[in-house]
């Protein structure tokens, strides 16, 4: 963990670094804003930073965990029912062949542009991931293992609950990993279709202001929030799933 971190803040100190030596070649600040004015902005607006980080952390955690469930729930009943499978797959391709940003508008107009618009969106990016991590894991259960749970006489139900999910964990995991590096994508698209809270939201009416120290402030929260998130889960999957390897 410590090197994880010393890695870590080496590569931010030579990111803030390149950007210091962007900002001193004459580019005008309303462009690209020095990191000093950045910091500025984020210790002047940190209230109106702050409310805005909190609606958007609301709108990423709870779209990551209803795509979890959905997307775990979708890959379950798929592996106990192969009928099931052939007709809810193609919808699942489908539903990622659609761009994004086309969905987004209608969503913002069904759902309207409160909260449910943008955990909507989250929960359209984290679906795929989870589903096909974890469909994926439940097919590829090593064969000897359910040979010898039906040699023992488990059911189909204890053989899926003891040796199908137990072996897909792992995989489960990586669709965990994925989702939430990409589970603030589908809020921050929302908050820009239709929002009037929400760190999109800021970076959309800091840009038509041309304060872009503060529509890098907001990006730099937004960047800190994946991080944070990421870490979390991965963490939490270290301590869950302890026979996977590293």
């Amino acid at each position: 963990m410590r090197a994880r971190l010393t890695r870590g803040g080496v590569v931010f100190a030579g990111l803030l670094l390149l950007w210091w030596l962007a900002t001193q070649t004459g580019m005008p600040a309303f462009l690209l804003p020095t990191p000093a004015a950045v910091a500025n902005a984020l210790w002047h607006n940190s209230a109106y930073l702050g409310w805005h980080t909190l609606v958007t952390s609301s709108e990423i955690v709870a779209g990551l965990l209803l795509g979890i469930v959905l997307g775990a729930a979708l890959a379950l009943a798929m592996t106990l029912s192969a009928g099931f499978q052939r007709w809810m797959m193609p919808l699942v391709l489908v539903s990622q062949a659609i761009p994004v940003f086309a969905l987004a508008p209608l969503l913002v107009l069904w759902f309207g542009f409160g909260m449910s618009a943008k955990v909507a969106m989250a929960v359209l990016i984290i679906f795929f991931p989870v589903t096909s991590a974890f469909f994926d894991g439940l097919r590829r259960v090593n064969q000897d293992y359910l040979d010898l749970a039906q040699t023992l006489g488990a059911s189909r139900y204890a053989q899926l609950r003891h040796v199908r999910v137990m072996a897909a964990l792992p995989a489960f995991g990586s669709g965990l990993r994925m989702a939430a590096a990409v589970a603030p994508i589908g809020a921050i698209i929302g908050e820009w279709v239709g929002s009037a809270e929400g760190l999109g939201y800021v970076m959309l009416n800091a840009n038509a202001r041309l304060q872009t120290d503060i529509c890098f402030a907001a990006l730099f929260i937004l960047v800190l929030m994946t991080l944070l998130l990421w870490l979390t889960v991965d963490a939490l999957l270290h301590r869950l799933i302890v026979w996977s390897p590293e």
